[in-house]
């Protein structure tokens, strides 16, 4: 089954009633293979009410669509087999490789505001606005609002949202990059960069994990063996990683040597 940071978060249980429906409806993921994997894993939703909505959004997806998605190279066999079990066969020609849901009930974000500067007046209004929004408003702006937007939303108190910033079909290396820097986010998010491979494969992400004293210990002594000498040598002496890092770094640059 696909994965990704909010699916994973949906399958661990640590969703709420609210967003669950939401999510059954099909009002939160951005993309087709979130689209079905929610759906798909919501029609088994302990709570009746979730369930039957799931049931009802996937007969509303056109079947043409969805057999044409069923076609893709990157549609995973578990989701081959849960529709084959519903008597939904691949087309036999694929749709296109887009990312757009094959049902979009999602609601629009706020109006994108205009790129502010970190610690501007602007900021601090956009912070504000953002404050006052739902739950379920501030997952749909994690994921299809700005970039600024996303740089606020990361440090959401609600995890969900902070998660959602981490599943936007915006979101660039760079920045997730600059999230790994930060140590006013949660420990959770830092850890889900962490586990994601093809953000740990960028060196400059891997380093900003290893350098931020709020990513978990373990994740971070796992990360360590693959930084080259100069950042093992900055690591060995700075104050604001856990004495285990530095102590672990210089033992490796002696034996390295």
């Amino acid at each position: 089954m696909t994965s990704t940071p909010l699916l994973d978060f949906f399958r661990r249980g640590e969703v709420a009633h609210d967003i669950r429906l939401l999510a059954a409806r099909g009002a939160l993921a951005p993309r087709a293979h979130e689209q079905l994997g929610l759906l798909t894993l919501l029609v088994s939703d302990s709570d009746p009410e979730i369930a039957r909505a799931a049931e009802a959004t996937l007969a509303a997806v056109p079947r043409e669509s969805l057999a044409a998605f069923l076609a893709r190279a990157d549609a995973s066999a578990e989701i081959r087999a849960f529709f084959a079990a519903r008597g939904i066969e691949p087309a036999a020609l694929p749709s296109g490789e887009t990312d757009q849901p094959l049902i979009d009930t999602t609601p629009e974000p706020a109006a994108e505001a205009a790129p502010v500067e970190q610690g501007s007046k602007d900021q601090q209004t956009a912070m504000l606005k953002i404050a006052a929004l739902s739950v379920a408003q501030r997952i749909s702006l994690a994921m299809k609002g700005t970039r600024e937007e996303r740089a606020i939303l990361i440090r959401d108190p609600n995890k969900i949202v902070a998660v959602a910033v981490l599943s936007s079909p915006k979101l660039t290396e760079t920045e997730v990059e600059s999230i790994a820097k930060m140590a006013n986010v949660s420990d959770e998010i830092l850890r889900i960069i962490g586990h994601t491979r093809a953000w740990v494969k960028n060196y400059p992400v891997m380093l900003a994990l290893t350098k931020n004293p709020k990513t978990p210990v373990a994740l971070s002594m796992n990360l360590l063996p693959r930084l080259n000498d100069k950042d093992l040598r900055m690591l060995s002496t700075d104050r604001n990683v856990p004495e285990i890092l530095r102590v672990t770094a210089r033992k490796k640059i002696v034996i390295d040597k």
